[in-house]
């Protein structure tokens, strides 16, 4: 996924503010601060974060202030989200599959 700014032409419905915010997003779920917290989230950041609309964009956010051992709990399935993370924006992370590119 690709998020510029200077992408956007005169008349696009995504305005520079949602843009800058998933911006930060996307730099947030790359730099979590283990290399498997920034594969798992930056990879489904740069696959999902273009298509969010401004209440998903909230949601994720929530979710990347959660500690990087209860995301893995429910990834790996050992624990379900609790009931306020329990919407469609963790149910397509827990769906997502990161596949490693070419080395």
């Amino acid at each position: 996924m690709s998020i510029s700014l200077h992408d956007h032409r005169q008349g696009d419905r995504v305005s520079a503010p949602t843009d800058l915010r998933r911006k930060r997003l996307l730099f947030r779920s790359w730099h979590r601060g283990t290399r498997e917290s920034d594969l798992i989230l930056g990879s489904f950041a740069d696959a999902h974060l273009a298509l969010f609309d401004a209440a998903q964009l909230d949601r994720y956010e929530a979710l990347l202030d959660c500690p990087d051992a209860e995301l893995f709990d429910w990834i790996t399935g050992r624990a379900p989200p609790p009931p306020e993370h329990d919407h469609d924006v963790t149910r397509l992370l827990l769906s997502f599959r990161y596949t490693p590119g070419p080395t």
